[in-house]
């Protein structure tokens, strides 16, 4: 904004404010500091109150997953309920997007070792009304083995979720990683191995401390992922009872 001081005649550009003043600067980088009154400038040839602006209100900060952040967190106490997936890699990807929603509802996140396992955890684990168990399977689509498994152990204490994906990599946005797409694995080869070596990568660790180390918000992966992971997460925590 260009103001005058009509008792000076000095016009300049508002470069600063502060509590009660304004410093104007002229076209030759000359500056001065007048009070603010009002009606003293002139803006435009007409009288004008300048009025020092308002701070603009700070949005709440985000988590990774895009809940509102909670300041000096305290994990609480946790649930008797749980939330399984299959690996490390899926333990670690959960964590980096929902570690801080889980904390502030005291789910505990535990790797199952491959969907195999899932009955034997769940006839030792007991489910019930206030210890349920949220389970997230990767390559849940018609047909599939997981799906086979899911059908066989859900119940009322029991939900399985999960996405289309082979692996929990692949539900990592192409995007993040900076490729056009995954590659195309044939069938019959290890999708890690492959994937690999499309990508000219030594090993599947290497690999997947890439795939991690790119990953920063909910933005990062796909839908079906947030979907998934979302209503487990509600799904154990409508069970109230902790540890």
């Amino acid at each position: 904004m260009v103001a005058e001081d009509p008792l000076s005649g000095f016009c300049g550009a508002v470069i600063a404010c502060a509590a009660n003043s304004v410093i104007l600067e002229d076209r030759f980088g000359k500056r001065r500091e007048f009070p603010l009154a009002p009606g003293a400038f002139l803006v435009d040839g007409k009288p004008t109150t300048l009025v020092r602006p308002q701070a603009a209100p700070r949005a709440p900060a985000r988590s990774a997953s895009g809940s509102v952040a909670v300041a000096g967190l305290r994990a609480r106490t946790a649930r008797a309920a749980r939330i399984w997936v299959e690996g490390i890699h899926d333990a670690e990807l959960v964590e980096r997007i929902w570690g801080h929603d889980l904390r502030v509802e005291g789910v505990v996140v535990e790797p199952l070792g491959g969907l195999d396992n899932l009955p034997a955890a769940l006839a030792e684990f007991g489910p019930g009304p206030t210890r349920r168990v949220g389970v997230l399977a990767d390559h849940l689509v018609a047909g599939s083995k997981e799906t086979r498994i899911a059908a066989q152990v859900a119940g009322p204490s029991v939900l399985i979720a999960g996405h289309p994906y082979i692996d929990i990599w692949q539900a990592v946005r192409p995007s993040a990683l900076g490729i056009p797409a995954w590659p195309i694995v044939p069938r019959g080869q290890d999708w890690k191995t492959g994937v690999c070596a499309a990508l000219g990568v030594s090993d599947p660790a290497t690999m997947w401390g890439r795939i991690n180390g790119s990953v920063r918000t909910f933005r990062d992966v796909e839908t079906p992922l947030i979907t998934a992971v979302e209503g487990l997460i509600d799904f154990v925590t409508a069970a109230g009872d902790r540890v």
